[in-house]
């Protein structure tokens, strides 16, 4: 009886480890194999292997769904850890001068670091990150594969800088009207807007070119040394001039990407355009504000709802739900 007790209980365990022996352990599940450089960055971005305690991935903070941005006011990081400025889209960003709000770094592949080894959000030095890819058989395997060799440093950010610059989108109204591609989609409103984009509203004064950014940095009014103390670029140049100034953002798959600001204070599209329109009522105490927002735009009602109806046409057809 004893004896077939323990012949039932072996049978038992013979069976559960025969079952889960073709399965990687739950700390490797399966990966698809990458063929290029981007295949690979594409799984490191969604990969939480490169935070502290596999805990966030780029994609945590850079939601897919908008647009690779995120549609918090600001993100989290590792240990549920507060940022303190808002995510902005990861894409079209393979022709920008200056990655973050403030421009402190200017390639793709700089930016890719950060974030791992910033303490509120991947908290992991990059060279350990290196280690655990390397201890991990199958990103062993496919770093030698797309490498050469095993990864280190540089083929981890490389890698995923070359994703990122697949992120690039022009299938939107407004570029199909421009080309004559399809005429229909671009409303009759739309146009509308694009007139007071380019004039009474002076959006293009510093949104303009293929991605609607001149790359610069403006103090459009978020601060004032007291309840908004972000000083913006000068944390990088300590020019007084800069205090207060933010990169100048893209506008593409700008309807996908609120909340709006380095500090995500507004929620919609039309705040930011009431805001624009008259910036002192709602912040009356800025510092060292721009020029070009010296004065009310005096926009009509029917010219905002125009105006958003221009920014709405920067969305690609892979955020717009098919009816």
């Amino acid at each position: 009886m004893i004896l077939l007790r323990f012949s039932t209980i072996a049978l038992f365990f013979t069976f559960i480890l025969s079952s889960c022996g073709s399965e990687l352990p739950n700390t490797e599940k399966a990966l698809k194999e990458p063929s290029t450089i981007e295949d690979l960055g594409e799984l490191l971005f969604h990969d939480s292997i490169l935070s502290r305690g596999n805990q966030v991935s780029c994609a945590s903070c850079h939601k897919p769904e908008h647009a690779f941005a995120d549609n918090t006011t600001v993100s989290f990081g590792v240990d549920s850890l507060k940022g303190h400025r808002n995510t902005p889209s990861a894409m079209n960003q393979s022709s920008r001068n200056f990655q973050f709000w403030d421009g402190r770094m200017e390639t793709l592949e700089e930016q890719a670091a950060g974030p791992i080894e910033n303490p509120v959000e991947m908290d992991i030095p990059l060279s350990f990150a290196v280690e655990k890819l390397n201890k991990h058989s199958q990103y062993r395997k496919f770093f030698i594969k797309i490498f050469g060799h095993p990864a280190d440093k540089k083929s981890v950010t490389d890698a995923i800088a070359a994703f990122e610059r697949t992120l690039e989108t022009s299938d939107t109204p407004f570029d199909n009207y421009t080309s004559g591609k399809d005429t229909m989609q671009f409303s009759a409103s739309a146009k509308r807007g694009q007139q007071i984009f380019n004039v009474k509203g002076k959006c293009f004064d510093c949104h303009f070119g293929p991605d609607f950014t001149n790359d610069f940095f403006r103090n459009i009014g978020l601060f004032n040394g007291k309840d908004l103390n972000d000083s913006g670029r000068f944390e990088v140049t300590r020019n007084p001039e800069d205090i207060g100034r933010f990169k100048t953002p893209g506008l593409r798959n700008i309807a996908m990407t609120a909340p709006y600001m380095h500090n995500g204070m507004h929620k919609t599209l039309r705040e930011v355009i009431d805001y624009y329109n008259e910036p002192d009522k709602f912040i009356s105490n800025s510092v060292n504000r721009d020029t070009l927002l010296a004065k009310p735009l005096g926009l009509t009602e029917q010219e905002k709802k125009d105006l958003e109806a221009f920014l709405m046409s920067l969305t690609d057809a892979r955020f717009v739900k098919k009816k």
